[in-house]
């Protein structure tokens, strides 16, 4: 077809041999494994023209908020970004983002959907706590919402799964507030054992309440910890600390996990029988809710006392009420409570046995400090370097990780773009990272080619969104990771396949940009971020300047026109353009003779 003999090497290659055989590839799938695409060792592509240089790399975030298919323009944001902090949040927090640029709004407390769905246009992240209720009806009201941030560990008053849905990070700060949560339940269960509240409010009416309030040691006691997290594990050692006997349930953490620690995992049967004092640090979750019923109250050793200084509806309160009435409990004390704030009229108040705080566990200026900043710095490092620390609806990426990854993550999108194109309606997706690719984290990676991949038919898929819209299409995500990179020192392969059996082959790798080095088992090198016309035509002289000329006599300027045999008497060329080019230009070139066909990508 009249090509030159290939130009010298360009591509960085490794230097070491290929992988021996029995080094296998460990692979992770979402749905289905695909089967591996067949490579064979590139040799590279005729080069017509040299190609421009390309732009700098997309954070992982610019592909978070806007609709697939239009990225945000790079490295900088094109306008400034918005947050607004409902519920308190401790200033510390908020100066972080007004020195990172930010436009603050501040507001009280906001219950109603309408209205905070009001409230959140124009805005990019959602700072709350425990008062705020960020709804589903909310969250689908705020188009431009990237983040919520909660300041604390608790999210129960965030719809997580809504927010995934349209693609919107969740974060949270739980350790900023660790040790002000386990300090109050420490504090709760001195005043339990002393009666302290009961002998302050007869002092201060005047009396002198030494006569029944006969208090406990809480040296030698056994307290049951229940949730064995960042909270249950402080309370736990301070508890030790002061000769109590410890032991912990924790329905998150596996059997095997039992006798590891310095304390020790229980049945919660076993607990409930044995324990003096149980005290809850778990999540409220639908299988945590109601956790101590009636039926676990009835279960504890009689005389025993109940602590929940965890999130509220852990325990059945009228049980609770029922239990103490009876005798079969001496005593408990709450800081959280199923319905917040804690109704007026409600029979938890003035009940003789029960020590009430509302909701104090975090409130310490020290507490309300930290997490606000750390909040902060997610947030703000999370917009512009692409970290995921504290996100709990995207694995954790640090920055020096997302810094690894941040040079691909234009390649990704720009294969997702391109595979689309290729196969419009997708039914399988396999991904292997192969050669020294194998060291990058491949989450964020294959997230971000999904939500590029499957961008074009809707106007919301995001890489927090990307795997849970693939399932709900019926596309299989597979990825391996490991194996040979045919020669080059990172490689990433794509097969993706359609209906009816059609299937596209993509391989590329990064070299002075992205670059595409095979489609379809033949080795062509072109830009996936260019316009970019393929063409399939016979493999015969004359081709290059036949096309050329059409081209630019329709003034399309040609970057780069790379061509690669397919070996049965056909040729593939990716052909670079300045611009898109319009269907009536394409026309003139699929009647040259020889041109199978033509496409615009």
């Amino acid at each position: 077809m009249g090509r030159s003999p290939p130009p010298r090497e360009r591509h960085p290659r490794r230097d070491r041999p290929p992988w021996p055989a029995s080094c296998a590839a460990a692979a992770v799938c979402y749905a289905e494994p695909v089967a591996d695409s067949h490579a064979s060792r590139p040799r590279l592509p005729t080069r017509v023209r040299s190609s421009r240089r390309w732009r700098p790399l997309f954070r992982f975030i610019a592909h978070v908020a806007p609709a697939a298919g239009t990225p945000r323009d790079l490295p900088h944001r094109s306008s400034t970004m918005k947050v607004l902090a409902c519920d308190g949040i401790h200033d510390d927090g908020l100066a972080l983002f007004r020195e990172a640029g930010w436009d603050v709004e501040i507001s009280d407390p906001i219950k109603d959907p309408a209205k905070l769905a009001q409230a959140l246009q124009g805005v990019d992240a959602l700072l709350v706590r425990s008062a705020t209720q960020v709804s589903a009806e909310a969250i689908a009201n705020a188009p431009q919402l990237k983040v919520i941030g909660r300041a604390g560990a608790g999210v129960d008053t965030i719809d997580v799964d809504a927010a995934t849905a349209k693609g919107i990070a969740v974060m949270n700060a739980p350790d900023g507030n660790t040790l002000a949560a386990a300090e109050h339940a420490i504090s709760l269960l001195f005043a339990l054992a002393r009666h302290i509240p009961r002998a302050d409010a007869g002092m201060k009416a005047g009396e002198w309440p030494k006569a029944g309030l006969t208090g406990f040691e809480l040296e030698g006691k056994k307290l049951g910890v229940i949730g064995l997290g960042r909270i249950g594990s402080t309370v736990a050692r301070k508890a030790q600390g002061i000769g109590m006997d410890v032991a912990a349930y924790d329905p998150f953490l596996p059997a095997s996990a039992a006798g590891k620690g310095s304390v020790p995992l229980k049945p919660l049967d076993e607990l409930l029988a044995k324990a003096d004092i149980v005290t809850l640090h778990i999540p409220r979750t639908k299988d945590t809710t109601n956790l101590l019923s009636e039926q676990n109250l009835r279960a504890m050793k009689k005389g025993a006392y109940v602590i929940n200084a965890a999130r509220g509806g852990l325990v059945d309160e009228e049980a609770l009420l029922r239990l103490l009435d009876e005798g079969h409990l001496a005593g408990a004390a709450l800081d959280t409570f199923a319905t917040e704030p804690l109704q007026a009229d409600s029979p938890l108040r003035g009940h003789p046995k029960l020590i009430l705080t509302p909701h104090l566990g975090a409130s310490t200026s020290e507490a309300q400090q930290a997490v606000s900043t750390i909040l902060a710095r997610q947030i703000v490092d999370f917009i512009d370097t692409g970290a995921v620390a504290g996100c709990v609806n995207l694995p954790p990426l640090t920055a020096e990780a997302a810094r690894e990854v941040g040079p691909w993550m234009p390649l990704m999108s720009a294969l997702g773009k391109l595979a689309a194109r290729l196969v419009p309606a997708p039914t399988r997706l396999h991904i292997t990272y192969a050669g020294r690719a194998e060291s990058l984290d491949p989450r964020p990676l294959t997230r971000l080619l999904v939500a590029s991949l499957l961008g074009s038919a809707s106007s919301r898929v995001t890489p927090v969104n990307a795997l849970q819209e693939a399932a709900a299409r019926g596309l299989v995500v597979a990825e391996t990771v490991g194996g040979d990179g045919d020669g080059f020192d990172r490689l990433l392969k794509l097969r993706v396949e359609g209906e009816q059996g059609a299937a596209r082959e993509i391989e590329a790798t990064l070299h002075r940009g992205p670059r595409v080095v095979r489609l379809d088992g033949v080795e062509i090198e072109f830009d996936p971020q260019a316009h970019l016309l393929l063409m399939r035509n016979e493999d015969r002289p004359g081709m290059i300047g036949l096309v050329g000329s059409h081209l630019g006599a329709a003034g399309v300027n040609i970057a780069n026109f790379s061509l690669g045999a397919k070996g049965d008497g056909e040729a593939l060329a990716a052909i670079t353009v300045d611009r898109a080019v319009p269907e009536s230009q394409l026309v003139a070139v699929r009647g040259i003779p020889g041109v199978l066909s033509i496409e615009s990508l």
